[in-house]
């Protein structure tokens, strides 16, 4: 069973977060953040730096459609709106910076060492499992365009409580009574601090990226949408978050697995 976890507190955590630009809301429960947030950007009840974060959701969703289920308390749930100010061809990279931001955020809170890498384009792996999760989706609105960010983090589960076969959580790694509230604030404020590097196209993004990525210089397998399914090394980045393949192709979406050396 999971340790019992210390309800999520709003006031607290916009407190730490120190009028930054981040306004935080925490619900008890709902069907998913992702879908209330767009739903409340749709009708101009909410803007950019608006943030929901709930103890339980009962129809999360992640990416390719697939559905992302823990039990209350256990995880760090949360969608934001961001309106980004940088080209529409550039918008690839946004799960990017957000990967990098838990990342960053995970280095910073915990000794996991070179643990804590990046799957491309929405995994976030611990000692080469799956802790975390991101779903970016493009909004328009008639107040111009922006998007939607979801985030699962498995913090406080035990490995029976896990919704995927080779997922961990923080509690797993041995990491103990973890302050979500203090977690997901400094997420947030890595990921601002991203965002603003990359609209003023700041050209150590792609470096600092693949250095901390589980993806680049790996042997993959990629299933593309259609069914075509594409073997190659992963090579770089480019300036619209595509994977480069060392054949010379450029990947947009599609499921990725890495291949393990014999």
């Amino acid at each position: 069973m999971s340790p019992i976890s210390v309800p999520l507190d709003s006031k607290k955590i916009n407190d730490l977060l120190k009028a930054r630009y981040w306004r935080v809301n925490v619900v008890d429960s709902t069907g998913s953040t992702q879908v209330d947030l767009a739903k409340s950007v749709r009708n101009g009840q909410a803007k950019s730096g608006d943030v929901l974060v709930t103890e339980f959701q009962s129809a999360g969703r992640g990416r390719l459609d697939r559905t992302f289920v823990t039990l209350p308390q256990t995880a760090l749930l949360f969608s934001s709106y961001v309106k980004p100010n940088n080209r529409d061809d550039r918008w690839g990279w946004i799960p990017l910076l957000v990967g990098q931001s838990v990342c960053k955020a995970i280095s910073e809170s915990f000794d996991v060492g070179q643990g804590v890498k990046m799957k491309w384009p929405n995994d976030i792996l611990l000692n080469d499992r799956k802790l975390a999760g991101l779903l970016v989706e493009r909004l328009e609105t008639n107040d111009g365009a922006g998007v939607v960010i979801g985030i699962g983090l498995n913090v406080s589960a035990s490995q029976d409580e896990l919704p995927i076969e080779g997922a961990t959580s923080l509690e797993i790694e041995g990491f103990h009574n973890v302050d979500r509230e203090e977690l997901l604030v400094a997420i947030l404020t890595s990921f601002e601090g991203y965002l603003q590097r990359w609209e003023s196209n700041d050209p150590t993004l792609l470096s600092e990226y693949c250095a901390s990525s589980a993806t680049i210089g790996r042997q993959v397998a990629i299933e593309l949408p259609g069914g075509e399914k594409v073997n190659a090394i992963a090579s770089s980045i480019d300036a619209t978050g595509a994977l480069v393949l060392d054949n010379g192709r450029h990947i947009t979406v599609g499921d990725i697995v890495h291949i393990v050396s014999s």
